[in-house]
């Protein structure tokens, strides 16, 4: 079978089976049971694509998925995170916007502590938006940052969705996490600089308000008391890897030990939020390992029916430079970002997108950096950007999606400008690797 035909037939399965609205790991997986059965054939193929499955699902460094979600679900469900927004409403003091880059801030702080980009966006709706629209600020300093800034933890190590690009496309999950920690900062400084320069010009977005002022001695305390515990753990997550003093896998069991011990320190530690904790980490878990399991066995049916080989042998013969190709594979992710999650698109994209970058003589780790920005995007954009409808769950009644599309439209042009900086500085991604 010619290779456009087989790879048409492979792709062509999964999209009847998601459009049936069919979950998206079996979507896969019964279009891997379609493929072995036309490609290998008979009882041989079936039993190949079970020992596939098996060989996915067991290795060690997989472990990290569980731990980070694990680690991300505790800091939520003991309340440890709402110390940090004392902290940062003291440190911020009467500056103009003080709201909104609280809501920077401690989007950064959080997505180097939770992991999940879905749970930084619920939190910090669910923290600050009530006092950003009582306060009368704009839906562009309001909504705007928060949709942004829970994406962060897309990037931000430890971000689960980098953990499973990593076990998706076979690549050093703790050089991708190192390498998307410089362009996640740059990234909430330029949220701050749209911030910054919406203040100038509009100083009516974010209207002054008065704020008893806290004195040095108490700024402090709430630092030594509340934040640096969050940095030790942080440290524990990153500080780690940077250092080369443990796996991915080891900082994730150091990560939940950490706010483990912060949680008992602050008493915040309940048999209640430790069993939520449990279970959610466990269902979210038996999702992400489905997903590997499926698209695994997916790739290597693309490869074994000659649907990517003769993708990658006839786009690089086009008389194109690189980076057009390059442009073309961000489009697609962008477009895919409309109606799709991330997992989704990975699963779809990365069996293809990534020997095709490897053939085009791009950085795997880069690559797959350039790849998580494209599925930050797709978070905020409509009409099914996942974060939008986060935050529509905690948006004060009347809020459209709309609103929330055009609020944070400043956000994402920051982003696609980093995208673009990544493609001129590409050593931006190998600062700490």
């Amino acid at each position: 079978m010619l290779w456009y035909l087989s790879g048409t037939l492979l792709i062509g399965l999964i999209i009847v089976s998601m459009a049936s609205t069919l979950p998206v790991a079996f979507a896969f997986l019964l279009a891997n049971m379609i493929g072995v059965l036309v490609f290998i054939g008979g009882q041989a193929g079936l039993e190949q694509l079970v020992a596939n499955a098996t060989t996915s699902i067991t290795s060690f460094t997989l472990v990290t998925i569980p731990l980070f979600i694990l680690m991300g679900e505790l800091f939520f469900h003991t309340g440890v995170s709402n110390r940090i927004f004392d902290v940062l409403d003291k440190l911020f003091g009467r500056l103009p916007g003080r709201l909104s880059y609280m809501t920077v801030s401690g989007g950064t702080l959080f997505a180097a502590l939770s992991g999940s980009s879905m749970a930084n966006t619920a939190l910090l709706g669910a923290s600050l938006l009530p006092e950003m629209t009582r306060r009368g600020y704009k839906d562009h300093l309001s909504m705007g940052p928060i949709v942004a800034c829970g994406g962060l933890a897309i990037i931000i190590p430890p971000s689960g969705l980098a953990v499973l690009l990593g076990s998706l496309a076979h690549l050093d999950i703790g050089a991708l996490l190192l390498a998307g920690l410089v362009p996640g900062l740059l990234l909430a400084l330029l949220y701050a600089a749209v911030i910054f320069i919406s203040v100038r010009i509009d100083p009516n977005a974010a209207p002054r308000y008065d704020v008893e002022p806290a004195s040095w001695g108490e700024i402090t305390r709430l630092v030594a008391v509340n934040l640096l515990p969050m940095a030790f753990v942080i440290f524990l997550v990153v500080g780690l890897i940077v250092l080369g003093l443990a796996t991915p896998t080891e900082s994730a069991a150091f990560g939940v030990l950490g706010v483990v011990i912060v949680a008992a320190c602050f008493r915040s530690l309940s048999v209640i939020a430790f069993k939520k904790a449990i279970v959610g980490s466990a269902k979210v878990s038996g999702m992400v390992f489905l997903i590997i399991m499926g698209s695994s066995t997916f790739s290597q049916l693309l490869a074994f029916s000659g649907a990517s080989p003769g993708l990658i042998s006839w786009a690089t013969s086009l008389d194109v430079a690189p980076v057009v190709l390059l442009a073309a594979m961000f489009g697609v992710l962008l477009f895919l970002g409309l109606f799709m999650e991330a997992a989704s698109i990975m699963m779809l994209t990365v069996p293809i997108f990534f020997p095709l970058a490897l053939g085009l003589g791009y950085d795997p780790i880069w690559f797959g950096i350039i790849m998580l920005i494209s599925l930050e995007i797709g978070l905020a954009t409509p009409p099914f950007g996942m974060g939008l409808f986060v935050l529509l769950g905690v948006a004060p009644k009347g809020t459209t999606l709309g609103q929330v599309s055009l609020a944070v439209l400043p956000y994402l042009a920051c982003t696609v400008f980093l995208v673009l900086l990544l493609v001129a500085f590409p050593q931006l991604t190998a600062t700490f690797r």
